[in-house]
């Protein structure tokens, strides 16, 4: 049984993997500040759970943090913590500056302290990076793990910056680190303000869907569950110091998201109108800095850590549609 070290626990990705690891017999530690992005219902199933332990509080505190790591001998850090909107980094960039820098750096600090004295081989912080922090691709080719960085919004440029203080942490003080970086992740139970959950959500109130300049950006996609065996495998099988990409080798552009989306509701709940969703699409300004496309080879994590996909993105987008329209 591992003692895991959960920060961010109720958002999106930190809740699939604490529910992960909770199934698995492990034991949590989940600290969330339990800001709007946080969903109390997406952790109800662990609720009560002897192996699970909530606290509430901010990564950004010393003795939030220095608290858990005095009472706990815990065996991973596993960083979820973070200011993650795009659009709400343009609008108010000292929230994500807070978060995702001085709160990583705090992290840092503590499992420094803890590890020193410590002196446990197995011990490793795992910090939940971003494909973001490379910046934008053209129409070919892929980031992989040496790709230099080059983030463009205030989001992305934090997070980059968190990464090196990890890096610096490992190179500096031998802090025993992993760094995973993930493309578009999906899936039920996802904040309303991402795309595929706001395209559902638009789409049933028959509201505009509104899509970003011509809706050519492409991402590519994973399913929530998929990036967090794949977090689960890095800190068994990861290098320490090394980082692993993990991509669902489903690149898609935002109109073709939109399509696939608005075909299957068409199928699953039609509108009383008998028209497609497809004619609630409306084109917006588009976002300032946008990047054209994102996409990571994922073949390090393959190769060394046996990573791949459970299910094709076809198969998994269904899934995550029927959960939606089911609500």
């Amino acid at each position: 049984m591992k003692t895991i070290l959960v920060t961010g626990g109720y958002g999106f990705i930190g809740s699939a993997f604490v529910r992960q690891e909770i199934a698995a017999g492990n034991r949590v530690m989940n600290i969330d500040k339990l800001t709007y992005a946080a969903d109390l219902t997406n952790l109800s199933e662990v609720e009560g759970n002897k192996n699970y332990k909530f606290i509430k509080g901010d990564i950004c505190e010393p003795m939030v943090v220095g608290n858990v790591f005095a009472a706990e001998k815990i065996d991973w850090v596993v960083n979820f913590a973070a200011e993650s909107h795009v659009d709400n980094s343009i609008e108010k960039p000292a929230d994500f500056m807070q978060t995702n820098i001085f709160g990583v750096f705090n992290l840092l600090q503590n499992a420094l302290a803890y590890w020193r004295k410590s002196q446990r081989d197995d011990f490793r912080f795992l910090q939940i990076s971003t494909d973001e922090v490379f910046g934008s691709l053209g129409k070919t080719g892929k980031f992989d793990e040496e790709t230099p960085y080059n983030p463009s919004s205030p989001y992305s440029a934090s997070k980059a910056a968190a990464d090196h203080l990890v890096k610096a942490w490992h190179k500096t003080y031998g802090l025993p680190v992993l760094i995973t970086n993930c493309t578009n992740n999906y899936g039920p139970r996802q904040n309303g303000e991402k795309l595929i959950p706001k395209i559902i959500a638009c789409a049933l109130a028959e509201k505009p869907i509104p899509i970003y300049g011509d809706g050519g950006n492409v991402r590519d996609w994973i399913f929530v569950d998929d990036h967090c065996a794949g977090i689960k495998l890095a800190l068994e099988k990861g290098r320490v110091g090394e980082s692993y990409g993990f991509s669902g080798n489903s690149e898609k552009t935002n109109n073709e998201i939109v399509q696939i989306i608005c075909r299957e509701l068409d199928k699953l709940r039609p509108r009383k109108s008998g028209q497609p969703y497809a004619e609630l699409i409306t084109y917006v300004t588009d976002r300032l800095g946008h990047d054209l496309r994102y996409a990571l080879d994922d073949a390090k994590a393959r190769k060394e850590l046996g990573y791949k996909s459970v299910k094709t993105f076809e198969e998994r987008i269904r899934q995550t549609v029927r959960a939606y329209a089911g609500n």
